[in-house]
């Protein structure tokens, strides 16, 4: 395993007082981690250093032609002051899969994880300590080559960046307003959908922009193709549960395959619940409600662990889902999860990686 140099900053910041105040992603630590590829010697040169601005070429790849990956975890501060991880394995294979899309180099899982750990470790008194609050860890790649040139780069930078953030729910675990996109496309098969790309969440801001303006908060993707089967939200994976049973998309290459999707599936079969995951159209799910078989609807991922749906509008249809209020399934998923984030109850299924 490669040695990490380490240079510490001699103009550290001061850390937020406030936890109440953190917001999301504003906020940085002093340290970053850094290191490179270059084409006939791999990835070299691993690195922990100040956090800072640094210098890029105007021609850099990456700006015109958008061969970029990230990832999204977080570390938590658990009640005794351990630091730890949820899954971080995970991500480090998807970023994998991220990358052979983006045809990037892939990385060593093992090594970044190493690497992760070492930059939390060196940087704990920045994870907060107030209920709900973490210490969100960006990892990115990119293409550096000054090259107008439509190719795959010979040089990548590979950064983490750390951001101290604050509860995601302060007010309390309330349901969202999801607005149905029948306009444009997020993705479709053989593309980009199921990588963690940045031109996927660049794609997805006109429908943001046309839920907000209905007074909407998310937006619900439909397939690219018949424009009929529900893929996912912006930010989130998409759950439905209809007349008990607990249905989400299938992963066919055009959704993202979310850790807390992955993880709430597996909670929902440990609690014994009739789970599904297979092509599921908006139309069943406005039948299911005009029967009054939909249950409960909620989004997953990092930034919210669960998020309850209170409102679904598709065309002129408004659905209004349990009343507007979360459901129990929402709610179990919720505080199973964040209670092995946290430390609160035992982790029996293995996700957690401590910080030594």
């Amino acid at each position: 395993m490669m040695d990490i140099k380490i240079e510490k900053t001699t103009a550290p910041k001061a850390k937020p007082t406030d936890e109440s105040k953190l917001g999301f992603g504003h906020i940085f630590t002093d340290h970053m981690f850094v290191m490179n590829y270059d084409a006939g010697k791999g990835w070299n040169n691993p690195r922990i250093v100040p956090y800072g601005d640094f210098p890029i070429s105007p021609a850099a790849m990456c700006l015109h032609y958008g061969q970029e990956i990230f990832e999204g975890l977080k570390a938590y501060r658990t009640a005794d002051g351990t630091i730890q991880l949820f899954r971080p394995q995970e991500n480090y294979k998807r970023m994998n899969n991220s990358a052979k899309r983006m045809v990037i180099p892939e990385i060593d899982e093992e090594f970044m994880l190493y690497a992760t750990k070492e930059l939390v470790k060196m940087e704990a008194d920045w994870v907060p300590h107030s209920d709900g609050t973490s210490l969100y860890i960006r990892p990115f790649i990119f293409a550096t080559d000054p090259y107008v040139g439509v190719k795959p780069a010979d040089h990548y930078l590979l950064m983490i960046i750390l951001s101290p953030s604050g509860a995601y729910y302060s007010t309390g675990l309330n349901p969202v307003k999801i607005y149905v996109e029948n306009q444009y496309v997020r993705a479709v098969r053989g593309g980009t959908g199921f990588a963690k790309t940045a031109a996927n969440y660049a794609i997805s801001l006109a429908g943001q922009a046309e839920a907000h303006e209905q007074d909407y908060e998310q937006v619900l993707w439909l397939d690219g193709v018949e424009r009929k089967y529900v893929e996912e939200v912006g930010s989130m994976n998409i759950f439905f549960v209809i007349d008990g049973e607990v249905i989400t998309p299938e992963l066919t290459g055009s959704v993202l395959p979310g850790i807390t999707r992955m993880s709430a599936l597996e909670v929902c079969k440990s609690k014994g619940y009739k789970v599904s995951e297979r092509r599921i159209s908006i139309q069943e799910i406005a039948d299911a409600y005009d029967n009054g078989k939909l249950d409960e609807v909620f989004g997953t991922g990092t930034a919210a662990v669960i998020s309850p749906v209170g409102h679904l509008k598709w065309g002129d249809k408004v659905m209004t889902i349990n009343n507007n209020e979360i459901g129990p399934i929402s709610q179990m998923l919720y505080d199973t999860m964040t209670g092995i984030q946290w430390g609160k109850i035992p982790d029996k299924f293995g996700w957690i990686e401590k910080i030594d």
